[in-house]
Order: C-alpha cells, then structure tokens, then sequence
C-alpha cells in the first residue's frame, strides 16, 4: 500500500454502501473525529504560543528592559510569522498535496521552542516567535483543508468549529500553565513557559502520523486510483468524492484565484476574520494586562484570563450545535451584532466593579463564538478544491496581518490613553465587521463542496 493511502486508518465499513455512495451521505466516523482532533492542534498551539507570551511578559518586560512598544512589537511578530507562512503554507498544500508538509510542521514548532529556553536578548526573541508564527502559518490551511475534503456536508460546519474551540483552549491552558510556572519556578519561569509548547506540538505531531492525503485533492489532480484507495481505506468501497479531476493546467495561489473570479469572496472573508479576531488576539496577546487595567492584580489577573478564553471555547461549543440550522449568514451577523455591545459596555463602564468587569468580557467571549466558527467554515466552503488552502492561507495571513498591527498598538493605546479608548476601538472594529458582513455575507448551509464553492449558484 503506497505512503498517500496512509496506514492508520482502516475501513470502516465491511461491506459496499446502498443507495447514493458519497462522501456526503457518510455518518460521522472515528477517523474524521481523529481528523479534527489532528488538524486543531494548529489552533491549540496557535492559542497556547499565543497566550504563553502574555504571561511570559510580566517577567520578560523587566528582564530585557522593553518599552510598550517593544512588547507589541514582539508580541506582534508571531502574526507576522503567520503571515507568510499561511501564504507559503497554502499555496504548496494546493500545489503539492495536503499530507506531506502536515505531518512534519508541528515538529518544527517544537525545536523552535526548546530553542526559545535559551534565549538571550530582544532580538533573539523577536527573530524566534517569527519563525515560531511561520511554522503556525504553515499549518492553518493544510489542516482545514484536509478537514473539509473528508466531511460530510451536514457535519462540516460542527467539525471546522472544532478548530477554532480548540484556539482557546490552548489559550486558557497557556495562562494556567503560565501562572504555575510563575508560582513555582522563579525567574526563570519565563523560559520554561516559552519552551513548553513543544509538548503540545509533539503530543499532536506524533498523533498526525498516517494521515492520509486529501481524496478531493487527488481526484482534482487525476489521481483517480489513489483518490479511491483512500476512500475505500477510510470509508469502505463504493464511496466516491463530489469532483471531477480538473482539465487542462491549474493554477493555484493568489494568481489563481484572481483568474477564477473569487477576488470578491477572498475580500469578504479577509475584511470579515479581520474584523473578528483583531479584539481577540488583543485580549489573547495580553489578557493579564487589559484585565489588570480594569482593576484585577496578579493571579486574578492571570487566572481571569485563563476563564475568559474557556468561555471563548464554550462559546465555539454552543455555535458549533446551531450553525446548521440557524445558517451561515444569520450567525455571522447576530455574533458581529451581540459581541460589540459587551465591548461597548466595557468602554463607557471600565470603572465597574470587578464582577461586572468578569461578566461583561464573559459575555463578548461567549457571543464571540458564533463567529469564531465562521471564520473557518467560510473560506474552508467559499473555494473551490484546488483554491481551497490558498484561499485559507491568504485569509489567514491577511488577517493575522491586521491582528499584527492591533496587537502591536494595543500597549501603545492602554498606555496613552487608558483601557476605555482601547474597548471603544475595539467595538469600533466590531461594528464594521458587522456591516461587511451585512453587505457581503453568503449562505451555504446544507450545500455540497461542488454547490458551497460555485459562483454559479
């Protein structure tokens, strides 16, 4: 059996399927919830570096002497890492295949941290967390593409949500870890936290092994004998995938998706995840320190963040039961809608007491979910096959551009003008996704791969 038809995974049915044999009639399966588990360790590790360099800062600050805005620079250039690599990630995953560069980025990210223990300088630091955000940037697209092409329609948007629910839960385990250490280690702590996102990463790169290749992705190549190995190893014979092989030359990456005519829904889904994430990878990259400006000091501060990014996870949870039935552009909207006015509250009432503080980040995590879900079902159903990671790597690496600039202005801001300006543009950012999302927003509930991702419908 050939390394693309992978070894890990064996049929799951005994014997031909009746009636319409597709992807998309097939129940829910072990191997696609391994599948997710897999592909969201991107999310986890991308929430856990994320989250662990908050904490890392209140001793990193002092150590190295930085400025506010040395610290956003810093903490920004992960983002920056992102960038490019979701670009570089996306285009080879189209170009070459989703299996190969999947099971070894991870163990990149890996090295990259235990190295990170031995850091010496602001310039060491910086140069590391952009090569720890390339490999995270890698990963994003291969993972949700692969995810995609092996669900079934009414199970798509539930599985994608997986990704972004496992985001923060690495965020919240981050900052508990990252106290622990505090706690116990000493001064050293933050070396500790930075080089303990090998665990995860190795954890799930081991766990990633034998995944097969994309049976979308094969059959898009005329690799029809592959394709149906696969689908016979996971599914059982007879079980076909919605496509056709494509004809004639392909193009993938952004060239290709400008000829094809998706300009316009690569702009949507950009202007939209930028808009959403730009508060959040704010609060991810300095939790302990926007909670401590509305009053909660030390490990409240730490802890209290850790809580807000389970609910952010709690959030996904509860989105992740209605986007089916409430459908894509209804939830998008009504999540734009709902999260903005806890960040308004925040605004006009950052002198609160703390528990209505607590309550009202509690809120804008869990009405963030909705969104958080479509930021990744979207562009995974938006693109056709061969544009699918591209799409999601451009996506990922557009807006983690803008989380870049928001996150690096965000001590700048909290400094300069205090925790209310900061919430005001927050909900300022909020409002336009909203309105992006009025104009702009598709449906694609209960559609096929081949439906979601025509412009012809």
């Amino acid at each position: 059996m050939s390394e693309i038809a992978g070894t890990a995974y064996p049929s799951t049915s005994p014997s031909p399927p009746s009636g319409d044999a597709s992807l998309d009639n097939e129940k829910l399966s072990l191997f696609q919830i391994r599948l997710a588990a897999c592909a969201g360790g991107s999310g986890f590790i991308d929430g856990y570096v994320l989250s662990i360099f908050g904490v890392a800062l209140i001793q990193l600050g002092p150590e190295f002497s930085l400025s506010s805005a040395a610290k956003g620079a810093i903490a920004a250039t992960i983002l920056v890492g992102v960038f490019f690599g979701g670009v570089v990630g996306g285009y080879l995953s189209d170009k070459y295949g989703r299996q190969r560069i999947y099971k070894w980025d991870l163990f990149a990210i890996a090295v990259l941290s235990i190295a990170s223990f031995w850091i010496d300088g602001p310039l060491a630091l910086l140069i590391m967390r952009l090569l720890i955000g390339f490999a995270v940037g890698v990963d994003y697209p291969i993972g949700s593409a692969l995810l995609t092409e092996f669900s079934p329609k009414r199970f798509r948007g539930p599985l994608l949500g997986v990704l972004i629910s496992l985001f923060f839960l690495g965020g919240a385990v981050a900052y508990s870890v990252g106290q622990v250490l505090l706690s116990t280690v000493g001064d050293d702590a933050w070396r500790w936290m930075l080089a303990s996102a090998a665990v995860p990463a190795l954890l799930i790169g081991l766990l990633r092994i034998g995944t097969p290749e994309s049976p979308y992705w094969l059959t898009r190549n005329g690799r029809l004998d592959e394709a149906n190995v696969v689908m016979e190893r996971v599914f059982g014979p007879g079980v076909t995938v919605d496509e056709v092989p494509a004809e004639g030359e392909r193009t993938v990456g952004l060239r290709g998706i400008i000829r094809s005519g998706y300009v316009g829904r690569l702009a949507f889904v950009i202007a939209s995840w930028t808009s959403a994430i730009i508060p959040v990878y704010a609060i991810f990259s300095f939790g302990p320190q926007l909670i401590g400006a509305l009053h909660l000091e030390g490990n409240a501060a730490t802890y209290g963040s850790a809580v807000i990014e389970l609910f952010f996870a709690v959030g996904c949870l509860l989105a992740l039961g209605i986007v089916n039935k409430v459908g894509r552009r209804t939830l998008t909207i009504q999540s734009f809608a709902l999260k903005s006015v806890p960040l308004l509250l925040l605004a006009v009432f950052s002198d609160a007491p703390p528990i209505w503080i607590a309550i009202f980040f509690i809120a804008f995590a869990l009405f963030s979910g909705g969104l958080e879900v479509m930021n990744f079902v979207y562009p995974n159903e938006l693109f056709p096959t061969d544009l699918r990671s591209s799409a999601m790597g451009l996506v990922t690496a557009f807006t983690r551009f803008g989380a870049a600039a928001g996150t690096f202005l965000v001590p700048v801001v909290l400094e300069q003008y205090g925790i209310s300006a900061t919430m005001y543009a927050a909900c300022a950012i909020t409002v336009v996704g909203l309105l992006v999302s009025i104009v702009w927003a598709p449906e694609t509930k209960g559609m096929k791969l081949s439906e979601s991702s025509s412009l012809r419908r």
